[in-house]
This record gives structure tokens, C-alpha cells and sequence, in this order.
């Protein structure tokens, strides 16, 4: 870490019993503990040496049981593997809109973080610029590539993991429809798209898949609002790839279930192991599976790296199936032994490059 230098201002001031100076004290000469609440307060590692790392949420926010709350997930493990305290070491901020992404960046250098994250395609511009203004600083962006020297890119094969959640929606299906709730119509999202429209067709010619996208990601109302029109439609299992929107499909598709104990109501969950969310009780879980995007991985790679001196800056770095950086979550029995089968056979398939995913729907 970078040390800041205090200058300590002569003063004295005259009280009714007492005159109190600090006279020419040394940042060296403060009590241990008296150094460790400055350096609390302003936020940097009291720790000589360690590497800290931060990140910026997009508008999801921490707590969106997918992509950020993957991400702030792993810079956990990391400042844990390192011994190091949340706001010295390792921390986050959270963005609230799009106006927020600039002034949380720029806060973070200024706490002289050594690593800094933009969470999410929609950081781009902030990202791109940040490190333009700040070239001996190390960012990192998810889900979009910025061309800097002191930027590593990282982006995911969605589409991969997206076809294996298609093949189960498709195979696990009683009504033949299925959907596909999408947050904002960007790249990313329609890789999401693409790949769960391939994974069904592939397994079911006939299926009917519904998609629509929601235009945001932490609009949870609106995910159930859509929801609720897909399966009023005849949907039966529906694939989210929509952030904190997604925490919608669950509320919609646990009402419907606790209605109909024997609806075959399913959700397939994105980014992170969402088996919780679709948790109704000890016996009954919508939860179908999770596309499972490993963030929180590469976050911890990218960070032990950059700590050890091997930052990967002006990379871009992409996981996919063959590099395990998407996958499918335990089913906890959901999906029966025949579907699995059926899901590992094509996920060879993709993994030995036997099968090529597109990555926008196909006209």
C-alpha cells in the first residue's frame, strides 16, 4: 500500500486549565492504535504491504443473488486468504444508477486500492476513462474489454453455459414453452439468450420460448410481473438472466407453486447458486438449476496475480465451459439421471469445441 504523509501543524490552544500542542509529532512516533483508526478512517490497509482490492458494484447492488453478490464474493475470499479487514484491505462500493460509477472509481484510487474492479458491461466508458486518467493504477473490468495497459478485461462464454441450461428447460418441460427473462438488451445478456434458445432447440425442435427483456436489472417487480405473463401463457420452467430483476420470477413462480403444490412451475436461476431463493420449504424448491458463472473465481485469480506481480494488464481473459468458468449448479435431484446424461453429453460436446454456441439468437 501507498503510504500518505501527514503533515502535523504547529498549534497550540489557550483553555481556561490547560494548553494542548502537538508540536512537531512524527506520523512514526503515534501510538499504534492512534495510526490504526486514522488509517480505519480513511479507509486503507494499516497492513505494510499488503495488496488490497476493491470494486464497484453496477446497479444490481451487493445483494442481487447473482453477478455483483458473485463478484463481492470473491474479493472476500481473497481479503480472507490474505488476512486482510474489510475497508483497509478489501471493500466495495455500491452504485445506485449509472451516475454513481465515475465518483465510486474515483473515490476508490483515492483510498489507493491496488486493485480496482467495474463490475458489469454497463462500467465500461467509467472503466475506459478512469484508467486513462490514472495509468499507474491496475483496474479490472467484467463483461467487457477496455483497451489499457492497466486494464485486464474478463468476460465469460455465457452462451455456453446458457445451451446447457437450455437442454434442461427443454427435456424437463411438460407444456413445451418455455422463457427467457432478460435484464437489459446488451451483448452479454444476449449470449444468455442465444445459448438457452440453441440448448432447447437442440434437445426439442418444437419447443416455444418466450423471451422478453426487462430493461433492468434491480427491478425485482417487473421480473414477476413478466413472469407471471409466461407462465399465464403456458411457460413451465423459465431461465432469468436479469441481475436483482430475477428475484421476481422466484417470488412469482414460489406463489404459483404454493397454489398448486403439483404445478411443474421451475426457475433456473444465473450467475450464482440461487437453490435458496426458490427454497418454499424443507420439501419444495422451484429452483430447477443455476447457469453458474464463475465471477468469483476469477476475481480471486486476477487478484493473487496481481499481487504476486503477474497483473494481466491489456489481457482479455475469457472462461468458458473447457476452463470451468460456466457451468450448471447441483440440481439436488431435480433434474432426473436420463436429462443429466443427456446435459453432460453436450456439455462435452461444447467443451472439446465439437459444438460451436452462437452468440446472438439466430434469425
Amino acid at each position: 500500500m501507498k503510504k500518505r504523509k501527514f503533515g502535523l501543524v504547529l498549534s497550540s490552544v489557550l483553555a481556561a486549565s490547560a494548553i494542548l500542542g502537538a508540536c512537531g509529532t512524527k506520523d512514526e512516533d503515534k501510538p499504534a492504535k492512534e495510526k490504526e483508526n486514522e488509517n480505519a478512517s480513511s479507509g486503507e490497509s494499516n497492513k505494510e504491504g499488503a495488496f488490497s482490492v476493491a470494486m464497484v458494484t453496477d446497479v444490481g447492488g451487493i445483494d442481487d443473488k447473482s453477478f455483483n453478490q458473485s463478484a463481492w464474493e470473491g474479493v472476500q475470499a481473497y481479503g480472507k486468504e490474505h488476512n486482510l479487514e474489510k475497508s483497509k484491505g478489501f471493500d466495495y462500493l455500491q452504485s445506485k444508477s449509472d451516475a454513481d460509477y465515475d465518483a465510486n472509481l474515483n473515490a476508490l484510487v483515492r483510498r489507493n486500492f491496488d486493485l480496482i474492479y467495474g463490475i458489469g458491461f454497463m462500467m465500461e466508458d467509467a472503466i475506459a476513462a478512469i484508467a486513462e486518467e490514472n495509468p499507474d493504477n491496475k483496474f479490472a473490468i467484467i463483461d467487457a474489454e477496455v483497451k489499457a495497459d492497466n486494464v485486464v478485461s474478463v468476460l465469460f462464454k455465457e452462451q455456453e453455459g446458457a445451451f446447457l441450461a437450455g437442454v434442461a428447460a427443454a427435456k424437463m418441460s411438460k407444456s413445451g414453452t418455455i422463457g427467457f427473462v432478460g435484464g437489459v438488451d446488451i451483448p452479454v445478456i444476449n449470449r444468455f439468450e442465444a445459448g438457452f434458445v440453441e440448448g432447447a432447440k437442440a434437445v426439442n425442435p418444437k419447443i416455444e420460448i418466450k423471451s422478453k427483456y426487462t430493461g433492468a436489472f434491480d427491478k425485482a417487480d417487473l421480473g414477476k410481473i413478466t413472469a407471471n405473463s409466461m407462465y399465464s401463457a403456458g411457460a413451465d420452467v423459465i431461465f432469468h438472466a436479469a441481475g436483482a430483476t430475477g428475484n421476481g420470477v422466484f417470488s412469482e413462480a414460489k406463489e404459483r407453486k404454493k397454489k398448486d403444490p403439483n404445478a411443474n412451475v421451475w426457475v433456473i436461476g444465473v450467475d450464482a447458486d440461487q437453490y435458496e431463493e426458490g427454497k418454499i420449504d424443507d420439501k419444495t424448491n422451484v429452483t430447477l438449476t443455476s447457469m453458474l458463472k464463475g465471477v468469483n473465481t476469477a476475481v480471486v485469480d486476477i487478484s493473487n496475480k496481481a499481487k504476486n506481480g503477474k497483473f494481466p494488464g491489456g489481457k482479455k481473459l475469457v472462461y468458458g465451459l473447457a476452463e470451468d468458468g460456466v457451468k450448471l449448479a447441483d440440481s439436488r435431484g431435480a433434474i432426473p439421471e436420463d436429462v443429466q446424461k443427456v446435459i453432460d453429453e453436450y456439455k462435452e460436446k461444447i467443451a472439446n469445441g465439437e459444438i460451436k454456441v452462437p452468440e446472438k439468437v439466430k434469425k
